[in-house]
């Protein structure tokens, strides 16, 4: 197991490799716990720091998620070469794996034909905040692996501002220092 939890360029990375295709990011998050699994739930609230779009929550629901990083980047804040051909925008599509509100919700990503990975959300409350652990697992390229360490951190930094009434940094900025950063932390596969 490899710990990502060092400094580098002002940002501290979160993630934790957990096996070779496989990524958990542990994040304190101001409570209480049925706010935070609303703003997992609710699209309009999920838009603030991650994407609109429908997620039925129950077990074999469906998930189709709109992400639009734009919408969470400043002015002329736009993504950097290695994602400028899919733009600021993306769509998730899967299904729900487990659904127990407000404590845990999972589902499956697909990123394209034969290509899926796995989502899981655990919430734990302790005293006025929340231990959001967020696994993925089954990613299918070590550049996967990369690009949703750096972009579930950047989502989560943008959720926790939220949550705090605080600006969030923008995003294809953090992407962008937090992408290289796994890059160089990341060991080769």
């Amino acid at each position: 197991m490899t710990m990502l939890d060092q400094a580098v360029s002002g940002e501290t990375l979160f993630g934790q490799l957990i096996a070779k295709d496989a990524v958990r990011i542990e994040r304190w998050m101001p409570g209480p716990i049925e706010r935070l699994w609303s703003y997992w739930i609710d699209p309009d609230k999920r838009r603030t720091w991650f994407g609109a779009g429908e997620i039925e929550p129950r077990a074999g629901g469906q998930v189709a998620i709109e992400i639009r990083n734009g919408d969470l980047s400043d002015a002329g804040d736009l993504p950097p070469p290695k994602y400028a051909e899919h733009g600021n925008e993306g769509r998730i599509i899967g299904h729900v794996t487990v659904c127990e509100p407000p404590r845990l919700f999972g589902f499956r990503w697909q990123h394209g034909p034969g290509l899926e990975s796995d989502v899981r959300v655990e919430m734990e409350p302790s005293g006025d905040k929340v231990l959001l652990r967020l696994t993925h697992t089954r990613l299918p390229s070590r550049a996967a692996l990369v690009s949703v360490s750096a972009g579930w951190q950047t989502h989560l930094g943008i959720l926790e501002a939220n949550l705090d009434g605080a600006a969030p940094k923008s995003f294809w900025r953090t992407m962008t220092r937090l992408d290289a950063a796994y890059e160089r932390q990341i060991p080769a596969w």
